[in-house]
C-alpha cells in the first residue's frame, strides 16, 4: 500500500429539507386546516480516527465528498427524514487544517470525531405558523444550505519513540528485532521509503509504538533526498533515539551534527526533544575509537547513550529499556 501523508479535499455538508405547504380536508375547517410538515436536517460530515487505516491514499483520488439532503415535510404534519452524517474514516494522528493553516481537528485517539461540515438546518412547514389571527397560512420555509468547507489532512503517526538517524544506521533492523514490524532492509540509501511503526511489548499490558523514519541526509531541509517530509511524524514522540554506525563513521560526532542541523531545519521542538544516542553495528570490526567518541559526545550533551548491534541484538535489551522509561513514565514530556 502507497504511504500518503497529506491530502487536500472539499466536503459539503446536506441542506436541510423544505417545509411544505399543505391543506387537510376537513368539512367546517377554514381551508381543511393546514397540515404541512418540516423537513428532515441535512447529513453532517464528520471525520473519525480509525485505527485500521495507516495512509491517507483515499483521499489522494476521490477530492469531493458531499452528504446527503435533509428530505421535504410531507402533509398530515409528517417531518421529512434527516439525513444521515457522512462520516470519513481517517488514520489516528490525522490533523484537520483549514485553508489558511488553522487546525479544525486534532484526532489523536482512536474513535475520535469531529464534525467539519454541519448540516443545514430544516425547514418549518405552514402547521408552524398558525395563529389565532391566521390560522390558514399559505407560506413555509426552504430548508439551510449546508456548508461546504475545503480542508488539508495532515497524517502525523503517534509513535511514543522516533528513530533518526543517516541512511544504513540500522533503523529498520531495530525496529525489526523490537517489534512484530517487518521493515525492508538493504544495504543500500534510502531503504526506507515511508515511515514504519512498530508496537514493542515489555511486560503484560505494557506496550510502546516505536516509529521508523527514512534516513535524513545534509541538504534535506534544501530538498536533498526524501527532504524533511517525513519528519512531522516524529512531532509526536515523546523522545527521539539518534543511531549512529560506528562500523563506517570515522567521525560520528559530525554524523550526529549532521542529522541535528536538519531536525533544527524541520522547525517545531524536535532540536532540542529528548534524545538517546546510540552507537550501532558494534559487531563489526575497528569500530572501538567511534563508539567511545560518540559516547564522550552524548555525555557532552547530557543525553542517555547506548552501544547495541541490531543485526545479533547485543545491547538491544538495554536500550528497550531506557525507551520504554521515556515512553511511559507518566512525568516525560507529553506529546505536541
Amino acid at each position: 500500500m502507497k504511504f500518503v501523508d497529506e491530502a487536500v479535499i472539499t466536503v459539503r455538508s446536506g441542506n436541510g429539507g423544505n417545509g411544505i405547504v399543505s391543506f387537510r380536508r376537513e368539512k367546517y375547517v377554514p381551508r381543511g386546516g393546514p397540515d404541512g410538515g418540516d423537513g428532515g436536517d441535512g447529513g453532517d460530515v464528520v471525520f473519525r480516527a480509525d485505527p485500521g487505516l495507516k495512509t491517507l491514499l483515499d483521499y489522494r483520488y476521490r477530492r469531493s465528498y458531499k452528504a446527503k439532503n435533509g428530505a421535504p415535510g410531507g402533509s398530515n404534519r409528517k417531518t421529512g427524514r434527516g439525513a444521515k452524517a457522512l462520516v470519513l474514516r481517517v488514520p489516528v494522528g490525522t490533523v484537520v487544517h483549514d485553508m489558511n493553516g488553522g487546525v479544525i481537528a486534532d484526532l489523536l485517539e482512536p474513535g475520535m470525531e469531529a464534525v467539519i461540515a454541519r448540516g443545514g438546518k430544516r425547514g418549518a412547514g405552514n402547521a408552524r405558523f398558525t395563529q389565532p389571527w391566521r390560522q390558514a397560512p399559505e407560506f413555509a420555509t426552504k430548508g439551510k444550505e449546508g456548508e461546504e468547507v475545503e480542508v488539508r489532512l495532515e497524517l502525523k503517526l503517534v509513535a511514543d519513540i522516533g528513530l533518526v538517524g543517516l541512511p544504513n544506521a540500522g533503523k529498520s533492523t531495530l525496529i525489526n528485532r523490537i517489534s512484530r514490524c517487518r521493515a525492508k532492509v538493504a544495504d543500500y540509501p534510502f531503504t526506507t521509503l515511508a515511515p514504519n511503526l512498530g508496537v514493542v511489548e515489555v511486560g503484560p499490558g505494557r506496550t510502546f509504538v516505536v516509529g521508523d523514519m527514512p534516513g535524513l541526509i545534509e541538504g534535506a531541509a534544501d530538498g536533498t533526498g526524501l527532504g524533511l517530509r517525513f519528519l512531522r511524524h516524529c512531532e509526536r514522540a515523546r523522545a527521539l533515539v539518534h543511531i549512529v554506525d560506528v562500523s563506517v563513521e570515522a567521525d560520528p560526532v559530525s554524523a550526529l551534527a549532521t542529522v541535528d542541523k536538519e531536525l533544527a531545519a524541520h522547525g517545531g521542538e524536535l532540536a532540542t526533544r529528548t534524545r538517546v544516542i546510540v552507537a550501532n553495528k558494534t559487531d563489526m570490526p575497528d569500530c572501538d575509537d567511534a563508539c567511545r567518541a560518540l559516547e564522550k559526545e552524548a555525555l557532552v550533551r547530557g543525553a542517555d547513550f547506548c552501544s547495541i548491534s541490531a543485526l545479533t541484538g547485543e545491547g538491544v535489551h538495554e536500550l528497550v529499556g531506557k525507551m520504554a522509561r521515556l515512553a511511559l513514565t507518566d512525568n516525560s514530556s507529553s506529546m505536541p
